[in-house]
């Protein structure tokens, strides 16, 4: 099995923290593919970035010639899937609704721990638009952007507070909301008391799980093959 993991934005550096996360979790004998897009913001952070890294995630996935079972979208909050279900003919997993699904089965509320506080209303309207906001308490802003991730002993003192932001509010799951924070799951569930959901982690498995099912995208309406048009996709430069 071949699970295509894309970065959401340009920066290697986190795509490969998030393909480290996606081979930690995947299944032996599954091989993970992750890939940058080749333009596109360096960090997505506010709905100009998320439109642009949609825009460019799109465009590799129509590029890429390798052949794959499945592909997860390692954007928490970014537009684009349902683009991508369109365009594929394999599973799409975005690592957003993974990590909410799971969360659901595993409290009757979960709360999202995040980057910028920007980034909270994206997440909430992701959420919604996949149906699953009505069991979200809280989404929690760090204060950190997504590239101030690496300094880790800042960001784990900045996720704490705000995970207990969440739990306080009444989340009994936590769900990690950016695939940058990839790893520390477990850390934040020993020092909290609850379960803590990795959306990269739980997008692999979800995937995984699809694909060894012989399930794929529904073409039946609203994922439909695109109208045969001619489209202009901008160059990479």
């Amino acid at each position: 099995m071949r699970i295509l993991v894309t970065n959401c934005n340009t920066t290697e550096a986190m795509t490969k923290e998030i393909e480290a996360g996606a081979r930690a979790a995947a299944s032996p004998g599954t091989e993970i593919l992750a890939r940058t897009p080749a333009w596109g913001p360096e960090s997505a952070e506010g709905w100009l970035d998320s439109f642009l890294s949609a825009a460019a995630v799109l465009d590799l996935l129509r590029r890429t010639e390798e052949p794959f079972d499945a592909v997860v979208l390692a954007g928490f909050g970014e537009h684009g899937r349902e683009g991508a279900r369109e365009l594929l003919d394999v599973p799409v997993v975005d690592i957003t609704e993974a990590a909410a699904h799971l969360a659901s089965l595993l409290g009757r509320r979960y709360g999202v721990v995040t980057t910028l506080d920007r980034t909270c209303g994206l997440i909430e309207d992701s959420l919604r638009t996949a149906g699953l906001a009505d069991h979200c308490v809280a989404v929690v802003g760090t204060g950190l952007g997504v590239l101030e991730l690496r300094d880790e002993g800042r960001t784990e003192a900045a996720m704490l507070t705000a995970a207990r932001r969440v739990r306080d509010a009444g989340a009994e799951v936590l769900v990690l909301g950016c695939a940058g924070m990839t790893g520390l799951d477990r850390r934040l569930s020993a020092a909290l008391g609850v379960p803590v959901v990795d959306g990269v982690a739980a997008a692999v498995r979800l995937a995984e799980s699809l694909v060894a099912l012989g399930l794929t995208t529904s073409r039946a309406g609203s994922y439909a093959t695109p109208l045969p048009k001619r489209r202009r996709w901008q160059p990479p430069g």
